[in-house]
């Protein structure tokens, strides 16, 4: 009796995963994170071939992205008598934030775009119905009587 009991445990569980997983939301995410994936690596790719040459321009001193601060020089556990930088890379670090702040503006502009869509959507779907005055139905703009209450209805004008 107990062994039946785990069993459709066992397999309700498999079953509740199953349908957990089939479901598109699942698919959709993982879609999402592979394409958010690619996108950052574009993101980041055009950050450092366009804009980290436009802006090492007017930054003396080479690359932008390996402007560090020295902190002192520690020695190097490998190579007796060598000297390892201490430092902290401020240019990775800045340019880890411009990466951010250009991924969020253009997932911000896409999204508003989508947005702006989905309204004129809906004001070109609020123009082709009405509703019927007695039963609240949506209906065609040009109906003259109601297909779910079958009232008659006054012109539009």
């Amino acid at each position: 009796m107990t062994m039946r009991g785990s069993r459709s445990v066992a397999t309700g569980f498999a079953k509740d995963f199953q349908d957990f997983v089939m479901k598109g939301n699942i698919f959709d995410l993982a879609v999402g994170v592979i394409i958010g994936g690619a996108f950052g690596k574009i993101v980041t790719s055009f950050v450092e071939s366009i804009i980290m040459p436009l802006v090492s321009v007017l930054i003396p001193g080479g690359s932008w992205r390996e402007t560090k601060l020295v902190l002192g020089m520690i020695p190097d556990p490998k190579n007796a008598g060598k000297q390892i930088e201490n430092a902290v890379l401020v240019g990775q670090f800045l340019g880890g934030i411009l990466d951010f702040v250009i991924i969020a503006l253009v997932i911000f502009l896409m999204i508003r775009a989508l947005a702006k869509l989905k309204r004129r959507e809906e004001k070109l779907e609020a123009a082709d119905t009405k509703e019927c005055p007695y039963c609240l139905s949506t209906i065609p703009i040009a109906a003259s009587k109601c297909s779910h209450c079958t009232s008659e209805l006054p012109p539009v004008m």
